[in-house]
Order: C-alpha cells, then structure tokens, then sequence
C-alpha cells in the first residue's frame, strides 16, 4: 500500500463518517444427536479507513450496530462532517431504530436528513455491497428512499448484484481528480451493483461495460457511487494488498471533501 509519506495529504479538519461494514455470523454445528451455536462478530472497514488516515484525513466509524441507534439525527450533527460514506448499511438500520421499532416513537427521517444536507453542500458516497444500493434479494432498498435522489445513479427495482467469482478488472477512465494517480486497470474484481448514471453525472470506471464509480452533483453538494466492495468478498486478497488501493480512496474522497476546488 501506498505509505503516508507518498499519500497526498487533505486539508486540516477534513472529518469522514462512515456508517455500516460490519456483520455478525451465527452458525448451527451439528454433530450426530447433538447441535450448537457459535457465533462472530467482523468489520471490513479498516482497510478504508487506514487508507484514509494515511491521507490526513479524520474517520469517525459507525458499524451497523451502532449506526442504527448513533447516525446523526439532526443537521447541526451532520455538519460536523466533510464527507458521509455508507457502505453496506441497509435502508432500514437508518430509518428503524429501536426507539422506532421497538418503542414506537417518531422521529426524524435520517434519510431524507442526510439528502437535505448533500444538496446544502455536504458530499457523499455510497460503497456497493450485499446490503447496499438495491442489494440482495433488494433488501437494502435505497431505491424507494429519499436519499436516492441524490445519488449520481439510478438503481434497478429487484436485486441488483452481480457476481463475477472469475473475476473482473474495472477499467479507469483518467482525467478527473476523482481518480487521480490510478493506473487505467484495476485488480479483479468478484463481483459489484447493476447501476445507471444520472442525467448529468459521469462515470469515471467501468466493469465489463458496465458503470462502476460515477460522481455527480445535488444542490450544492457532490456525490458518488462505487459499485463495488471496500473490503472482501467482492475486493479479493489480491486487490485489498494491491500497492494501489489506498490511492482509490484518497482520490475519491479527496474530490468529495473539496480538495480540488480549495487548491
């Protein structure tokens, strides 16, 4: 990976929330008459936020668990930020907390509070993910929400992954900050989301013909979607240990927070 001599460093104060990349796993184990439990509990976020320290940057990290009770529920919250990245965080964990669904009381759409807060000039990105954009079986369901308007990408109604286990190099289109110091090819990747491209966004990487990291606009703010995993099992070992992979996320978010309009 890149070092933080070589990373190119944000602006003091430049602070990032990522929400989500976390999972538990229950299995049963069955051994003739009898049967047990076991379970473990994983986060896929720290090659991310490694590669976004390494830049300067500050993360506040958020797992699935703990975003669904601590995400912030006002705008003077979300101002703390520079930059919001949900990343395998389904649509429900935002807007079911427990003191929603378990005690019934209202409370403010987190949702349509973080669109509110990109068109006044914060900057977002969604990472793809079984629990992102559409996801599997569409249980994600960004679709129907209000942030999905504006993301710089239209999504499909069902479940919108595909799997590629052989495994397939995203190509890079140069020229935009974005992506700036990425060679023209990435390592394989195992799989990513079917998306669209907003009118009036534009697609920076592709997969197999297909988009796979477009930026964009909404109000003031700007936004983008990587189709894509931030850690396994759609970024195999070879792409997560690729000297490149801190660089994607410097670029990106570097754009996102402003970095090119500030120099």
């Amino acid at each position: 990976m890149a070092t933080t001599a070589d990373a190119p460093q944000s602006p003091a104060g430049t602070r990032v929330l990522l929400a989500g990349e976390s999972w538990s796993t229950t299995s049963v184990h069955t051994k003739g008459f009898d049967s047990f439990f076991t379970s473990s509990y994983e986060e896929g976020a720290w090659p991310f936020i490694r590669a976004l320290e390494a830049a300067g940057h500050t993360v506040d990290f958020l797992p699935n668990h703990v975003a669904a009770d601590r995400f912030p529920t006002t705008l003077a919250e979300l101002s703390a930020y520079d930059v919001v990245v949900l990343s395998d965080i389904g649509a429900n964990t935002l807007l079911l907390p427990a003191s929603v669904f378990s005690r019934g009381r209202s409370m403010p759409d987190r949702l349509a509070l973080l669109a509110e807060w990109v068109r006044g000039g914060g900057s977002l990105l969604m990472v793809g993910g079984y629990l992102s954009f559409q996801g599997i079986e569409a249980k994600a369901n960004y679709r129907n929400t209000a942030l999905a308007e504006v993301l710089p990408v239209l999504m499909e109604v069902g479940d919108d992954r595909e799997e590629t286990p052989q495994g397939i190099a995203p190509r890079v289109l140069p020229g935009h900050p974005a992506v700036a110091g990425l060679p023209s090819e990435l390592p394989p990747i195992l799989g990513y989301q079917r998306l669209l491209p907003r009118p009036g966004s534009e697609v920076l990487m592709t997969v197999d013909g297909r988009p796979l990291f477009i930026v964009g606009s909404a109000g003031e703010g700007r936004t983008a979607a990587f189709a894509t995993d931030m850690g396994p099992h759609w970024l195999p070992p070879v792409f997560l240990e690729w000297e490149g992979f801190d660089r994607i996320w410097q670029s990106m978010i570097g754009w996102l927070a402003g970095e090119d309009a500030r120099a």
